[in-house]
């Protein structure tokens, strides 16, 4: 990803991502960066090639790993044969749960750190219920089907039920949701965003969040793919990933 004109532009090609990682250190003021990530798949462009590229800058010193993010498993063991991928970061959360497809299980095969972002549902699972109508214009969310008037009120009623099981265990939703993912597997780590002191608290208060069986049967019962009302993402916005899609996603392409 880069800007072009003020507008946001996917290019994969290898001289743009070494052109952007150039920028980046001179932006940072450092002289390399830990963790370097392609954020989307630029279908003009093999993975191969652009995979490449970074490889490249690992050989240089402007980077030392690499990651991916929003591309599914067969891109990723694409990705793999050219160069170690050192994170795979998509979306993940008790109602997004499409790695499950594959990359999930990709990654802890090819010994990739998977890193779930929005692992709170874009802020669906809060204590309080959020209000969709009072998003401001530019808020993202306002364009996603699940936040839409009619899905965002039969996803309240998943809601409801989840805070009794939060309740029972003694703590928030947001730290039930963030146990959920961290229990995915010792190859995930998630990297929740807040703005309020006491929202951090809670993160940190998933670590100490003891998981019974039972309860993580119980919330993926709750929240079956099938069972959320609405897609993820707007038909624009799904062009610009390549996950997986469940059979009962339907996306105008």
């Amino acid at each position: 990803m880069g800007m072009r004109d003020g507008k946001r532009v996917l290019d994969g090609r290898p001289e743009h991502l070494k052109a952007q990682c150039d920028a980046s250190l001179q932006r940072l003021q450092t002289d390399v960066i830990d963790l370097y990530y392609m954020h989307r798949l630029d279908r003009r462009v093999p993975i191969e090639d652009s995979v490449g590229a970074l490889a490249d800058l690992v050989s240089e010193g402007k980077i030392r790993y690499v990651g991916l993010s929003e591309m599914s498993a067969d891109t990723l063991k694409r990705a793999c044969a050219v160069h170690p991928i050192a994170a795979m970061q998509s979306e993940y959360s008790l109602w997004t749960r499409n790695p499950e497809l594959g990359v999930l299980n990709a990654c802890a095969e090819y010994g990739v750190t998977f890193v779930s972002f929005s692992p709170v549902g874009r802020g669906f699972f809060s204590d309080e219920a959020l209000q969709p109508e009072a998003f401001h214009e530019t808020d993202l969310r306002g364009s996603m089907p699940r936040f839409q008037k009619d899905n965002y009120g039969k996803n309240l009623e998943m809601l409801n039920a989840t805070r009794e099981i939060a309740e029972a265990l003694g703590c928030g939703v947001p730290e039930l949701a963030l146990g959920w993912v961290l229990a995915q597997g010792e190859h995930v780590v998630t990297i929740p965003g807040t703005t309020r002191i006491d929202h951090m608290e809670q993160n940190f208060g998933a670590l100490r969040l003891e998981m019974p069986h039972e309860t993580l049967a119980r919330l993926n019962q709750l929240y079956a793919p099938e069972s959320v009302a609405g897609n993820r993402y707007s038909d624009v916005m799904q062009k610009t990933v390549d996950t997986e899609c469940f059979d009962f996603e339907h996306y105008d392409n």
